[in-house]
């Protein structure tokens, strides 16, 4: 039986972090949506029109080894800021999302667009330096030496973009219940989503 779980929020929040651990404890699959436009992304730094670099991504493509740096993810800002672009995205993340045995789809736009009859819907959000400072440190850790204050504006360009484009924008649904991860632990975020999956699950049980 399908269960879905809609996970979304900021860059550096920690929904990809909740998201793999939800997959790994309840055995569902999980799909980093954000890799589908960090590769079109990737794809248009060499010239490539963003509506062709979204109908070509193959699956080889969400496992490059530099979907990750500033400019790829600047790059999936813009293109994910195209509505042509996200809707050729849609069908292949709703798939994933109906499949049986459950699924965890983390991103911008799950809950609001992409499956907005999710059983789960979170919204996982930190303060701006908290997330600059586990973005700062995941470049290091890339070999990338980048500065606090230019990881900070970035994420706060990139939110602005995010959450006023007119293509599905960013923001938590009516029905999501917020997750804050400024003062948590992972292990800590974790358990309280864990928490919160439970109790969706124990009242489907009864429903």
């Amino acid at each position: 039986m399908a269960f879905t779980i809609a996970i979304d929020g900021p860059a550096a929040a920690g929904k990809g972090t909740v998201a793999k651990a939800l997959a790994a404890h309840f055995g569902y699959a999980h799909l980093d949506t954000g890799l589908l436009y960090r590769a079109t992304g990737r794809r248009t730094l060499d010239g490539t029109d963003p509506l062709d670099a979204a109908r070509a991504l193959e699956p080889a493509d969400l496992e490059a080894g530099d979907l990750r740096t500033p400019d790829v993810a600047q790059a999936a800002s813009h293109v994910a800021a195209l509505p042509e672009v996200r809707q050729a995205l849609v069908d292949f993340q709703r798939a994933f999302a109906s499949r049986a045995g459950g699924a965890v789809l983390d991103g911008r736009d799950i809950g609001t667009v992409i499956c907005p009859e999710a059983d789960v819907k979170l919204f996982v959000t930190a303060s701006d330096e908290t997330r600059a400072e586990r973005r700062q440190k995941e470049l290091r850790e890339k070999g990338h030496g980048a500065g606090f204050d230019e990881v900070l504006a970035d994420l706060r360009a990139r939110d602005a973009r995010d959450s006023a484009r007119a293509a599905a924008p960013l923001r938590p649904a009516e029905d999501a219940v917020t997750l804050d991860t400024t003062r948590m632990t992972i292990d800590e975020a974790v358990a309280a989503a864990i928490e919160i999956v439970n109790a969706a699950r124990a009242d489907r049980a009864r429903a």
